[in-house]
């Protein structure tokens, strides 16, 4: 019977490598990849479209955000909780080898090459806590870790796999010479779990809204945000591209407002508030408009079926300030 592995795949680089060094092997491969709001599944596709390997997306948004609440391990640099995520994605594509027959799994992981999550201690703790840590492979450093039982019944050839460590590319950019890859996305992170402005904006909301919705996790991606008070928050849009976004994501419940005069943004305030948090929404389209400043403006509310005109100045830039988040 043929051996089959799961390739946990991220469409970058090392991955592509993962995968090209299992597949010499005579080895078929399954590619996984996940989804959720913080990072999606466009470079997966693309990269395993170049290379034919059959790709699978699983959208776990649910118990991943249950998981980025209270991560067991804590966050990195920002609010990425890399171990447990990685420990998520492993217990779950352990379900699928077990539900598809396969023989292990593998990722692209390289020793060394992060400092939270690519330790040889968090290596071990993922794969344990995953558990099916006998049958987790890391090709690119397999030779530097134990033993897997794949390696042990012969169904992978150890000595074929690699001895890789630390953050350089050189080793990675000749195998891709050798395996005749030429065009790959660079080593970014993809995820927005380790930028700082969408993790201080993620952490304002699990502060002030504990029975957030992923509507509201997606709203954290766009505009200029402002928490006008614990209970209510403004998002101003940008540019023509967010103000558009901001009303598709807009819901019967929300107010958006814009200006009835003057170039500007769209401004959504959601779940509607109070007459207070409607009024400082306005004075934020007007400072975000191309109306003059120190006069005062129209700027037109809709809730719902109904419309109605706010005449107010624009906000001091101070206080918008203030108010960022």
């Amino acid at each position: 019977m043929k051996v089959k592995g799961i390739a946990l795949f991220s469409g970058g680089l090392d991955s592509i490598l993962a995968v090209k060094i299992i597949m010499s092997q005579g080895i078929e491969v399954l590619g996984l990849t996940y989804k959720t709001p913080f990072f999606g599944d466009t470079k997966a596709k693309t990269s395993a479209k170049k290379i034919g390997l059959p790709l699978t997306v699983l959208d776990i948004t649910e118990e991943h955000l249950e998981m980025v609440k209270a991560p067991r391990h804590g966050y990195g640099k920002n609010m990425n909780p890399c171990i447990d995520c990685h420990t998520l994605m492993l217990k779950i594509a352990g379900g699928i080898m077990k539900d598809t027959g396969a023989d292990f799994i593998f990722t692209g992981e390289v020793l060394g090459q992060r400092a939270m999550s690519q330790t040889k201690q968090s290596l071990h703790v993922v794969a344990k806590n995953s558990g099916c840590q006998d049958y987790i492979i890391r090709p690119l450093s397999a030779k530097l870790l134990p033993e897997t039982k794949p390696e042990i019944e012969g169904k992978v050839d150890r000595q074929r796999l690699l001895a890789i460590r630390g953050k350089g590319r050189k080793n990675q950019i000749e195998l891709a010479h050798h395996y005749g890859i030429t065009d790959y996305a660079a080593p970014a992170g993809g995820c927005l779990l380790t930028d700082p402005m969408f993790s201080k904006r993620l952490r304002d909301l699990f502060t002030h809204h504990k029975d957030f919705r992923i509507r509201d996790v997606e709203l954290l991606k766009y505009g200029r945000q402002f928490r006008i008070d614990p209970s209510s928050k403004v998002v101003v849009g940008r540019n023509i591209f967010e103000n558009e976004v901001l009303q598709k994501l807009s819901e019967g419940g929300d107010a958006l407002l814009h200006m009835a005069h003057f170039p500007g943004p769209t401004v959504l305030v959601p779940y509607k508030r109070d007459d207070a948090t409607l009024l400082h929404a306005a004075s934020l389209c007007a400072l975000y408009s191309d109306a003059p400043k120190d006069e005062e403006v129209v700027v037109l509310c809709r809730k719902g079926d109904t419309c109605h005109a706010i005449r107010i100045k624009a906000a001091k830039k101070e206080e918008a300030e203030r108010w960022m988040t």
